[in-house]
């Protein structure tokens, strides 16, 4: 319910700014552009997304330095920001959302455990990407599903100007 008053507001306010997102997913795998674009009329605000799973896409679809990626690893600060600037590069929105992390069971290390998620977020006028890490709990599911909620909740922040 706390995702959908969220949805809602979101919608309002990218309406009134004009503005239109695109997104860069890699641990959700379109769910937040799948999110974006369940309401009726979604095409006056979302432009689409890049689900950018492997490196090798984030690379190629989007044009994330392949050394960014070995230099730091895909999930990241300097990644979910060179997603977030690739994925304004390569369409007509006015911002974008990105996020790349550890959905889990498997996958995780000591340094990013299984529920690591980097955030990324970019106004086209922006010089810089606002960026956040979270740490989730619980399953799989639960983890990409509280992935999708914050990057709804960042969008609508960055939307009303609550973040620098």
């Amino acid at each position: 319910m706390e995702q959908e008053k969220t949805h809602d507001l979101l919608m309002t306010r990218l309406r009134e700014n004009n503005c239109r997102v695109v997104t860069a997913e890699s641990c959700t795998g379109g769910w937040i552009a799948k999110t974006l674009t369940d309401r009726p009329g979604s095409s006056d605000y979302c432009v689409g997304g890049f689900v950018t799973y492997s490196n090798q896409a984030k690379h190629y679809m989007i044009g994330v330095p392949e050394q960014t990626i070995a230099d730091h690893g895909a999930v990241s600060p300097e990644v979910v920001s060179a997603m977030c600037e690739g994925a304004l590069v390569h369409s007509d929105a006015t911002i974008a959302i990105a996020v790349s992390g550890i959905a889990g069971p498997g996958g995780g290390s000591e340094q990013k455990p299984v529920g690591t998620v980097w955030f990324g977020c970019i106004q086209r006028e922006q010089a810089i990407a606002y960026v956040e890490c979270q740490q989730f709990s619980g399953s799989r599911d639960d983890i990409r599903r509280s992935t999708v909620t914050r990057a709804l909740e960042i969008l609508l922040e960055q939307v009303e100007g609550n973040r620098e």
